[in-house]
């Protein structure tokens, strides 16, 4: 077996490929989408006092822990025919796997952001009022001095988005050439017994995941030096 998944893996199978390719596009668009909404979102909890920021902090680390199944459910009779967005015929895309992918990595990144600018936020904003920095501004500032952790926070997403299996399952369809993806597949192939596929995609979702693990350390590292510098 060992043969033939290093044939699958140094040979680019076309369907290996194919899978791969449509797993980073989903992944990586998923996670600049969360990124966007993400940020904002948590900077604006962490770097604020305001009425109903602690139910809104409640809704947050709640959907932080959303099942996935739950998450693809709601996409799904979203994007159904019958459902509010069901005319523009996204069900089982791409981009319904995106969407999903948002839903679910949205809340992590703004939780995330949330908790770093909460403890960065009271210093930042004292050197802001000593100066004469408000609203925009100072939110631009906070943005600027967490950039580094915010990296981490967006890498977070990302693994959690390459691993994911349920919601792009419910929404995608693990249609072959179309929607499969590393997760779906290796379970698919593992379920037929074409154990060689399955290891290699295994073998590649796994070098992605040490990937990003070391890219995190690296920037913790650095981040860590800076502060003791």
């Amino acid at each position: 077996m060992i043969k033939q998944v290093l044939e699958l893996l140094f040979g680019v199978d076309p369907e290996l490929r194919q899978i791969i390719g449509v797993t980073l596009r989903m992944s990586v668009m998923s996670t600049l989408i969360s990124a966007l909404i993400g940020i904002p979102w948590g900077v604006a909890m962490g770097a604020n006092q305001f009425k109903g920021k602690a139910i809104i902090s409640r809704i947050t680390n709640t959907l932080m822990g959303l099942p996935p199944v739950v998450a693809g459910l709601i996409v799904f009779l979203i994007l159904s025919r019958s459902g509010p967005l069901g005319k523009l015929s996204l069900l089982y895309s791409v981009s319904a796997m995106v969407i999903a992918q948002v839903v679910l990595i949205s809340p992590i990144i703004a939780g995330m952001t949330a908790n770093i600018v909460s403890l960065r936020a009271p210093s930042i904003n004292e050197t802001c009022a000593g100066i004469g920095i408000f609203g925009w501004k100072r939110l631009w500032l906070t943005i600027k001095e967490c950039r580094i952790p915010f990296v981490t926070t967006v890498l977070a997403g990302f693994g959690r988005s390459i691993a994911e299996v349920g919601a792009v399952q419910m929404v995608g369809g693990n249609i072959q050439y179309k929607t499969r993806v590393m997760t779906t597949a290796i379970m698919m192939q593992t379920n037929m017994g074409h154990f060689e596929m399955a290891v290699a995609l295994g073998v590649v979702l796994l070098i992605i995941s040490f990937v990003i693990n070391s890219l995190v350390h690296r920037i913790q590292e650095q981040t860590q030096r800076d502060r003791t510098a």
